[in-house]
């Protein structure tokens, strides 16, 4: 009921902002002035999913422009599209003529950083988590997880995971929650979009698949071409060690002649 509750306030509050929505060239050139973001209430409130407990989390604590919020968005992708801002570390999910819901998320810190477009391939609740082989080599403490780490409240993927493709090929990217609700607005994961757990579940149920997701640069521009981070450096091999030269023992000392034979004769 309370879901339903917010879902019904998400719904109204933008049913108002579409309402009085300004045409983009009147905000730019000044004639027009931009809807407020409109925080969306009780958003972060503890709750029940799968029968694991999400608690609440304090409001207060975190940042304004990363709490969910209905905001003016000037764009002109359809409906539906994500768009994420690494520089400004927020997601925004296309929800009308410029208009979006926005979050607040952790993008890769540096040198792991990428920008393209792809498609939400697959969606998963409480997912398994697999660190790759070059994450426990950076950590071999996860190597208790090559297997797999089941859902749960301590799984970095947190309560959903939207799986990324870009031209049918899957590059190990997700938008996913975090129990880390702290890094949100940070440069803080290895690569991933990380999402408040509250948020992440908002923002799964509006998807069905297939949605474009844009990834803008680092200088918030639109991406010509997928640009992904360097491959790590391979560890150099080690040096095999000098084998050391032998060391011949000493030789013996010469044994004395006996005095007879190298005395002088007696004539």
């Amino acid at each position: 009921m309370r879901a339903l509750l917010r879902t019904a306030i998400a719904t109204a509050l933008l049913a108002a902002l579409s309402a009085c929505m300004p045409d983009p060239s009147m905000v730019e050139s000044g004639l027009a002035k931009a809807p407020a973001p409109k925080e969306v209430p009780d958003a972060y409130l503890a709750t029940k999913d799968a029968n694991i407990d999400i608690p609440a989390l304090p409001v207060e604590e975190i940042p304004q422009q990363f709490r969910r919020q209905t905001v003016y968005f000037p764009t002109d992708e359809a409906p539906g599209t994500i768009i994420v801002n690494p520089s400004q570390r927020v997601l925004h999910y296309v929800t009308g003529k410029n208009q979006a819901i926005r979050y607040g998320i952790s993008v890769g810190r540096a040198g792991f950083e990428w920008s393209g477009t792809a498609i939400v391939n697959e969606r998963k609740p409480w997912p398994t988590w697999t660190p790759p082989p070059e994450m426990i080599a950076r950590d071999p403490k996860l190597a208790k997880w090559k297997d797999g780490q089941p859902g749960g409240p301590t799984n970095p993927l947190g309560a959903r995971a939207i799986y990324l493709t870009t031209n049918g090929v899957d590059y190990g990217y997700r938008i996913h929650g975090t129990p880390e609700w702290r890094s949100i607005g940070r440069n803080a994961s290895s690569g991933c979009i990380r999402m408040i757990n509250q948020d992440v579940i908002d923002l799964y149920s509006r998807l069905k698949g297939g949605e474009k997701v844009v990834v803008l640069t680092r200088d918030g521009q639109y991406p010509t071409r997928l640009s992904l981070p360097p491959p790590a450096p391979k560890p150099k091999a080690a040096t095999p060690a000098a084998v050391p030269e032998p060391v011949m023992p000493p030789l013996p000392a010469p044994v004395p002649l006996d005095p007879e034979l190298i005395a002088p004769k007696q004539v």
